[in-house]
């Protein structure tokens, strides 16, 4: 995976150490934290020399759609550089996904990227009857409860974190660019931060990464969600090859909950 604004749309995967395999805890989970309508908006920091700049932002939107008669989520996830950045690093990325409303697994994954002059497009179908994705290569055997880069993240949303010890891993499975990806998160456990936007009791995880040009892949990355029902993301902090990044929450719109975890604002 090609760039950091990728990984921005990617931070939050999951995971458990006891052996489990990814039908075993990833599967047959319902929705119970967001809602048609929730729009959250993040802010892009960088670091090179001790001080974060503001880079970009990216924001996620959910509505309710349809495909072959089926309800669906349909997720939209904008990432961009500032402008003021683009010399050095422009981004401007899209990633949609539709998965069932049911069982939160895919059925439609469109990504079109434009990172540092790399540009990169994909559409993904997927056949949960035949386990199956098609994409423009090909049809690709994928396990049973895949999911796309971006329904990771909502379907993760929904894991009860209470179950777990620190370091527990929680495994699934993730297709990208025509290549069935193993991954996990490790809970790390609950702490309070204080972020842009205000004070959190939050919930830390580290996500194994796919090495890729900005990122060396590993459990170098760290994530905190709010600890409430909703479970968004608050921040994200990552080594990247040169410095640094952190992405703070700053906006958000029709939760499903409200949002508890904040002890106060800034």
């Amino acid at each position: 995976m090609k760039g950091w604004k990728k990984w921005v749309l990617f931070f939050l995967l999951l995971s458990f150490s006891r052996g489990l395999t990814a039908g075993d805890d990833f599967c047959g989970i319902h929705n119970t934290s967001f809602q048609d309508g929730e729009s959250i908006s993040f802010v892009v920091f960088y670091n090179v020399i001790g001080i974060y700049v503001n880079a970009g932002d990216a924001t996620f939107n959910v509505t309710l759609d349809r495909i072959n008669n089926k309800p669906v989520y349909h997720v939209v996830g904008i990432g961009t550089s500032n402008p003021s950045y683009d010399w050095i690093f422009k981004v401007r990325d899209r990633y949609e996904t539709y998965f069932d409303t049911a069982n939160l697994q895919p059925l439609k994954f469109i990504r079109s990227i434009d990172e540092g002059g790399f540009k990169h497009s994909e559409n993904v179908s997927f056949n949960q009857q035949t386990n199956t994705a098609v994409t423009t290569n090909g049809v690709f055997k994928v396990p049973g409860c895949i999911q796309d880069v971006l329904s990771a993240i909502y379907y993760a949303r929904n894991i009860d974190f209470n179950r777990y010890q620190p370091n527990d891993k929680i495994p699934f499975n993730m297709f990208l660019d025509n290549e069935v990806h193993n991954l996990y998160i490790k809970y790390e456990g609950k702490e309070t931060i204080k972020t842009k936007y205000g004070k959190f009791r939050a919930i830390r995880f580290k996500p194994l990464l796919v090495k890729g040009t900005m990122f060396s892949g590993g459990e170098k990355m760290t994530v905190w969600v709010s600890d409430d029902a909703n479970h968004i993301p608050l921040r994200i902090e990552s080594p990247i090859v040169v410095g640094s990044v952190k992405v703070d929450m700053m906006q958000y719109r029709n939760l499903r909950y409200p949002l508890s975890s904040n002890l106060s604002f800034h």
